[in-house]
């Protein structure tokens, strides 16, 4: 045989290098996340107009039931007089003041939830004896409405400030440190070995290896966090009143119902809702966003 009939290289698995290369440059373009960024009109037909369309048909739905008189003005206002109510507290320059108040409130204590409920999971998830202990504990707590810590709160810390943050604790910590025992049981064991090997251990293996790798159900956990922590301060601000708390969207939802102002009531309840919204989608979001991209979860062109 000659010398120039020789046979092709084998590659992996036997396959020719030719043939392998063309299956290793398909898994590679499998695997290359794509920088094509949408148009802004693309992207705003597909994210914004189905939530704006959405809207526009609660309101129809809304108004057509007011001009139908399904039930009296006094129960169910039209869209415009809420609109009026805005107006009114627009007008009165009291808008901003009443939303920041609650808003404030909620985000320093869910940030303080943060620092507490952190730590907590942590030992739960990685000490046995401590999550044989306390881990019913939480689950107990968790499920706990929240306003029902309020009159405990007030009888032990008074009406002020520092019930509102007890209230608000005492319902986002279990939830923020039960996410973060649920992300770290779903850890691969293989990878608290490698950060083993390579001397990640204690408050370094914690940091490096387990909230980084726990970080998708951390961040489930500090989304439902953030929802007890919201919840908790309405309920507190709806029951507890006193001058020296100012007037947050809570106290405000119920001074429209004492003086029998449905308007107001509604527009309380809409507040409330649009700050949990432009919350999630301004904070969490985002994070979560670049959470999945990281990982290949979430192409960027997205």
């Amino acid at each position: 045989m000659s010398s120039t009939d020789t046979k092709p290289a084998p590659g992996h698995g036997g396959a020719p290098v030719g043939d392998s290369a063309e299956v290793g440059a398909g898994l590679d373009a499998l695997d290359t996340v794509s920088d094509h960024r949408r148009p802004l009109g693309e992207v705003l037909r597909t994210k914004a107009l189905p939530p704006l369309i959405g809207v526009l048909v609660v309101l129809a739905l809304w108004q057509g039931a007011y001009s139908l008189h399904l039930t009296s003005s006094y129960k169910l206002p039209s869209p415009a007089d809420v609109w009026g109510s805005l107006q009114e507290l627009w007008y009165k320059g009291t808008l901003f003041e009443i939303i920041w108040t609650s808003v404030w409130r909620g985000l320093s204590g869910f940030l303080l939830a943060v620092v507490i409920g952190t730590p907590i999971g942590l030992v739960v998830a990685r000490i046995r004896p401590v999550r044989t202990a306390i881990g019913p504990v939480l689950q107990g707590l968790q499920s706990l409405p929240s306003v029902a810590w309020v009159p405990a709160a007030v009888i032990w810390l008074g009406i002020n400030d520092s019930m509102m943050y007890a209230v608000i604790l005492l319902g986002a910590v279990p939830s923020i440190a039960n996410g973060l025992v649920a992300g770290i049981d779903q850890v691969p064991p293989l990878f608290l070995r490698a950060g083993r090997t390579i001397g990640a251990t204690g408050l370094a293996g914690a940091r490096h290896v387990l909230l980084p790798a726990a970080l998708p159900g951390y961040l489930a956990g500090l989304k439902q966090g953030w929802a007890f922590s919201w919840r908790s301060l309405m309920a507190a601000e709806l029951v507890a009143s006193s001058p020296d708390l100012g007037r947050g969207l809570g106290r405000f939802l119920e001074d429209s119902r004492e003086f029998s102002d449905m308007s107001g009531v509604l527009l309380g309840i809409i507040l409330i809702l649009f700050v949990g919204i432009a919350i999630e989608l301004l904070v969490f979001t985002p994070v979560e966003r670049r959470v999945l991209r990281n990982r290949g979860l979430l192409a960027s062109s997205k």
